[in-house]
């Protein structure tokens, strides 16, 4: 099994990275992805873990850009974790992420609710390669017994147009696209069932998105069939994951339960090994 798509506590997952990849091997999973959001943090050891456990890890990364007041997720995969200039875009993103999470327990008190600001933002502020975000808000309602789970958090407060959602600011689409080039990766549309704007992926693929999320445990089956017939429209490969956050209130399965075929994963693994020939024949060509 192929699972491109998870995460740890690095973001807003629940699994350290060794916990993760030890649930990812008794799923029987081959291939392993950590994207976690904004931060390559648990990339070492998360390497470290599948080299013991016999799974091959790709190294990655899900970055939210701001297209139309709409986040758009973009997945980044077979990057360099080492590489300077993402690390510092992620940096700054990761600080525009502590400052909405901090807007945003501002909009709960007038709301009747207050929260320990600095206990909910302790673990970004100590470590700051770790990547805050609403789930953080979400875990400390439940905490403090708002609601009864996570799911109800984002479906009272924290979602897009509810009394707590404060927008987003951040970088382009296109600008996000070529972060992860630069870094030696390829970029794919995370979960475009969820975003629901299909009428900008011809854009995506126009700026240099390279392939789509079909398979995600929150596509219905007529999802996955209209993006895969996107993805040979548009000339886009086609990734694929569970979205893993071992959270019971976010997941639908485990790692491994959405799985992408070898042969998608080869188209991958080509689709990246295009880009950095041509991006080599760029830059020693006169």
């Amino acid at each position: 099994m192929i699972d491109l798509h998870t995460h740890t506590t690095a973001s807003d997952g629940r699994c350290s990275p060794a916990e993760l990849v030890a649930r990812a091997a008794a799923a029987d999973v081959d291939v392993l992805s950590v994207t976690d959001h904004d931060t390559t943090a648990a990339t070492g050891a998360a390497l470290s873990a599948c080299t013991s456990a016999g799974i091959e890890f790709v190294p990655g990364i899900e970055i939210t850009a701001v297209v139309a007041d709409r986040d758009v997720h973009v997945l980044g995969y077979f990057i360099d974790p080492d590489s300077a200039s993402l690390a510092g875009f992620l940096a700054e993103q990761r600080r525009r992420r502590l400052d909405r999470v901090r807007q945003i327990i501002d909009r709960l008190k007038t709301l009747g609710i207050v929260l320990d600001e600095e206990a909910v933002l302790r673990p970004g502020r100590d470590d700051t390669t770790r990547a805050a975000g609403r789930p953080w808000i979400a875990r400390a309602l439940v905490a403090g017994r708002h609601v009864a789970d996570t799911k109800e958090a984002f479906d009272r407060f924290l979602a897009t147009g509810k009394p707590a959602f404060v927008p987003r600011i951040g970088p382009s689409a296109i600008d996000v696209f070529a972060r992860i080039h630069e870094s030696g990766g390829i970029a794919s549309l995370a979960h475009p069932g969820l975003l629901g704007r299909d009428d900008l992926i011809q854009g995506f693929a126009r700026d240099g998105l390279d392939a789509i999320e079909a398979h995600h445990s929150r596509h219905a089956p007529d999802d996955t069939q209209r993006y895969l017939a996107m993805a040979d429209e548009y000339a886009l490969a086609v990734s694929g994951g569970s979205d893993y956050h071992a959270d019971p209130s976010h997941d639908v399965g485990g790692p491994g339960s959405v799985s992408l075929s070898p042969e998608a994963f080869q188209v991958l693994k080509d689709r990246c090994a295009a880009r950095r020939a041509t991006a080599s024949g760029a830059t020693t060509s006169s």
